[in-house]
């Protein structure tokens, strides 16, 4: 028997390289590609995988809220995160969502495939990197002081909605353009930019929407 895999992702070079790297293992047949969540959800229906593979930024679509999508569409279906975002912003927020495993694609191809091995046995990937984090911050009581943080810690401290919008400003979407996207009043989006500038200590929106943009290439 094997294993079923769908790829989500919105770089059709990077996916087709992908699969052939997955099917370099007899166990794995990967069954779909998809580019955005319109072509992930209509294809989740068909192809019903054992393993989709999913890239958070899905061009201007969040790869957070599709994860959660495929927990209610098909809640068999495995996710694991395979992403350029950095695992410590996002890796506890994928888990959250519904994966079972975050890596990031600077890794190597061998690494690549133990993620997907250990997430097909039924374990939870995350790097050492990021296990010996998150060991180290269930040691401290009390949150780092500000002034000690690293440049971008404090992002960690936005919801997952305030982290989209965040996301959004950085890709320059207006206000106006962030409600209608997010079926959302422009009035939920101003409170929501209103609080993100408080834990972000951004002075003025000119301050917020270039630490978005500075965030999105990061």
């Amino acid at each position: 028997m094997k294993y079923s895999v769908m790829i989500i992702d919105d770089h059709p070079l990077f996916s087709r390289g992908l699969a052939q790297l997955i099917e370099t293992q007899s166990s794995y047949k990967v069954n779909g590609m998809a580019k955005d969540r319109k072509e992930a959800l209509g294809m989740l229906e068909k192809v019903k995988p054992n393993l989709a593979i999913v890239d958070l930024n899905l061009g201007q679509e969040d790869g957070l809220e599709l994860i959660k999508d495929i927990s209610v569409i098909n809640p068999s279906t495995k996710v694991l995160v395979l992403s350029m975002h950095d695992e410590r912003f996002y890796a506890e927020r994928a888990l959250k969502a519904g994966a079972r495993g975050y890596i990031m694609k600077q890794e190597a191809e061998s690494q690549v495939i133990n993620a997907i091995q250990t997430v097909m046995e039924g374990k939870i990937y995350l790097s050492e990197r990021e296990l010996e984090r998150i060991k180290d911050l269930s040691k401290n009581d009390k949150s780092i002081k500000r002034e000690k943080r690293e440049p971008y810690d404090t992002i960690s401290l936005l919801s997952d909605r305030q982290l989209q919008i965040f996301t959004l400003i950085g890709k320059g979407l207006g206000t106006v353009d962030i409600a209608s996207k997010l079926n959302l009043s422009i009035k939920t989006i101003d409170t929501h930019k209103e609080n993100i500038k408080v834990k972000l200590h951004c002075s003025s929106s000119a301050e917020l929407r270039q630490m978005a943009i500075e965030w999105a290439s990061h």
